[in-house]
Parts: C-alpha cells; structure tokens; sequence
C-alpha cells in the first residue's frame, strides 16, 4: 500500500526570474491554487495522506499554505469569502505534511535521496509539482500508476511520447510493450542528443519507486551536469530487477516553462472556470 508521495520542491525555478527570487516556483498559481496544491490533490486521489516535501531555502511560503492562517480565517468568517479556502481546509485536515531541507542542489536524483528520512524503507510516490497533470474525463496520472504498482510491485515511471526535436530535454527511455502501456525498460538515457535517444518515450514527473531506490542512490556517480540524476539510479535498477515505465491517459503541462504555464494557466481557465 502507498502511503506516502515525496515532493521535490528546492529547485531555484531560474526560468522564472525575477519572479522566483523571492517566491518559490511551487507556489506559482495556476488560475486560483498553486502548482503543488494540484499535486498533493493528485496525490490524495490514490489514497496517498502523508505527504513528504523536500525544500530549501526561500521556500516557508509552501509550508504556510498547508497550515492555517487564523488572522485571514478570522477576517473572512461568515463573508462570501469563506468558501474561498474550502479547498485547502479539507487537505490540511486529511493529510499530514512533513519537510526537510536539500542543502545543495545537485539533481532530482540528490533531491530524492534528501527525502529519505521522511520516506524510510516502504514503497513511496514521487511528484513533480511544475509537471502538471490533467485528465478531466479519468483517472489521475498517480492514481492509474499505482494501479499498474499494484500488479508488479516494483518502481514505475510515467512516460510520454515527445517530438524527436525535444528528446534533448528529458530522461528518455526504451523497452518492450509487456501490457497495454506499460513498457519494461531495457535501457534509460539523460537528456540524450537526438540521433542518441533510443525512442521519443519521455520519463515525466511522477514515479512509484520502491526503497531500494536511496541505497542505489547513494552509490550513483554525478552524470548529466555534474547532477546525480534519478535515471542513472532507476537504469541501474532494471539491471537488478525490473522498471516499469506507464503510458498514462492525461495531458501533462511543462509548467516549468513560461510556455507550458501560459498553456496551463489558459486551459484550466476555460475548463473549470
């Protein structure tokens, strides 16, 4: 059983400057709840409460929004306003919310690894906040891979096709089709140039890993820019064992980039609002 889902959340967001000199890039908005709210509500869906949020400095306003604000409570009670915070309220009253602090930033793979002591030795689920997702007419994308966890038992990435132009930008991965979307993988590259990549399969952010993952991490050399990337520490996984990598149904939003987050930001406009 998944109980716990870690959140990566110390990245600078550079490709947001200046407004992420003083404001964390988790906490951009996407029309009226900010990016990580979305991910702790997808995490909720697959039945996930304790939520496990790795940060660093700059970063306290993402541990306020997931406590109560009694002055604004006080100021708002009985107006119109109130059911303004209906949403927030219910998360902070059924999940439970820890952190700890990536001192330096050497990559996802570094970032994962800091979030041991909130995780310990139990399966556990990895968001990606400025990854987001949607699928309005389904399942979450977390929730349709922890059904696939629940078959296998073993750790699962999610994965997208992505223009051969862009394989340059993520993890990227090949594999056999063993079940309707779901792929074994047979071999996983960094941020491959383009005649390297062994497919257009792109690893997005969200990850089922299982607790072996931190001691492989431990022993996982720097590798795209000097970084300790998680796709080194899950390809020497599948050597030992077996990675899965899910085709989801969804749309996901690269709202890292300002593009991906205009796109986002208009889309959820129109579609729930």
């Amino acid at each position: 059983m998944l109980s716990k889902c870690l959140f990566p959340a110390a990245g600078y967001g550079t490709r947001f400057l200046p407004l992420t000199k003083a404001m964390p890039k988790e906490m951009l908005p996407i029309v009226s709840k900010p990016l990580i709210q979305y991910g702790v509500e997808e995490a909720l869906s697959a039945g996930i409460t304790t939520m496990a949020i790795v940060t660093g400095r700059g970063k306290r306003a993402i541990e306020d929004h997931f406590d109560i604000s009694y002055e604004l409570e006080h100021q708002i009670k009985g107006s119109d306003k109130e059911s303004y915070l209906t949403e927030i309220r219910s998360l902070i009253q059924k999940c439970t919310f820890s952190y700890t602090r990536q001192i330096e930033m050497k990559g996802l793979g570094h970032a994962i690894l800091s979030g041991e002591t909130l995780i310990g030795k139990e399966a556990f689920a990895v968001i990606l906040a400025d990854d987001l997702c949607d699928n309005p007419c389904g399942e979450t994308v977390l929730l349709q891979m922890k059904r696939v966890y629940e078959r296998y038992r073993c750790s699962i990435v999610a994965i997208e096709e992505v223009a051969t132009e862009h394989v340059h930008k993520y993890g990227i991965i090949s594999g056999k089709e063993i079940d309707s979307n779901v792929f074994m993988i047979d071999n996983m590259i960094e941020k491959p140039k383009i005649d390297e990549a062994p497919s257009n399969l792109a690893v997005i952010g969200r990850y089922i890993l299982t607790p072996d993952i931190f001691d492989i991490l431990k022993t996982t050399p720097p590798g795209k820019n000097g970084e300790i990337q998680i796709t080194d520490a899950l390809l020497q996984q599948c050597k030992k064992g077996m990675v899965l990598a899910f085709k989801f149904q969804g749309k996901r939003y690269d709202c890292g980039s300002v593009d991906g987050f205009v796109e986002a930001t208009n889309e959820f406009y129109k579609k729930y609002h």
